[in-house]
């Protein structure tokens, strides 16, 4: 398929999406950028659901980002034992932390340069906090995205970072972001890992996926 017809229907395809979900938002429960930050970092290997438990005690217990950065660990840990990994997981929290007030001024960085620097935090996070909180051109490739754009034929591979780079040779990017949440809707509604609902997709006529 030629760039100008991938382009084509990656931008049919947001258009569907658009109408199916009015509302882009994140299901991670934040109010601060930091907060956002250590929710995604809780998320890996965990549900949404389940962070957004977790954090509404952590949140209290810790309510400023001083508060990270001089928090004694094992309470950090006991808090979020149940999104698993938990000791790793609290030592890079406090770590990233104090990194944000030391070499940021207390400023969750803006650039992907930046982020990439603190403790825990690879491309697919960077881009998430680029998307969501300085609503920059940003491509979010979690499980959903890699899933449902290789079956579209949007991309190939599972690499995020190379799943990344060919989105955004294709993607509208000013509406990338808000695409990839879009994505994780969709893949819990229909195109989900397992017995996805093809019957039903409102994409299954432009769905090269040779299993649908």
């Amino acid at each position: 398929m030629t760039d100008s017809k991938l382009k084509t229907r990656a931008e049919e395809i947001v258009q569907r999406l658009e109408k199916i979900y009015p509302e882009a938002q994140c299901s991670l429960v934040y109010e601060k950028p930091y907060e956002l930050l250590i929710s995604v970092r809780l998320s890996a290997q965990c549900t949404d659901a389940r962070v957004n438990i977790v954090t509404k005690e952590l949140f209290k217990e810790f309510p400023t980002l001083e508060s990270f950065a001089e928090a004694d660990v094992q309470k950090i840990e006991d808090i979020i034992r149940p999104c698993g990994l938990f000791r790793t997981k609290a030592r890079s929290i406090v770590e990233l932390s104090k990194k944000i007030l030391e070499d940021f001024g207390g400023r969750v960085p803006d650039n992907m340069e930046d982020l990439l620097t603190l403790p825990g935090v690879g491309r697919k996070t960077a881009n998430l906090i680029l998307g969501d909180v300085y609503k920059q051109p940003a491509v979010v490739t979690d499980t959903h995205c890699i899933r449902i754009c290789g079956r579209l034929g949007l991309s190939r591979g599972t690499e995020p970072a190379r799943v990344e780079k060919q989105l955004r040779e294709v993607l509208p990017m000013e509406r990338a972001s808000d695409f990839c949440h879009r994505l994780v809707n969709f893949g819990r509604d229909t195109c989900t890992a397992r017995k996805p609902k093809c019957n039903s997709c409102p994409l299954r006529d432009i769905c090269g996926w040779e299993n649908g």
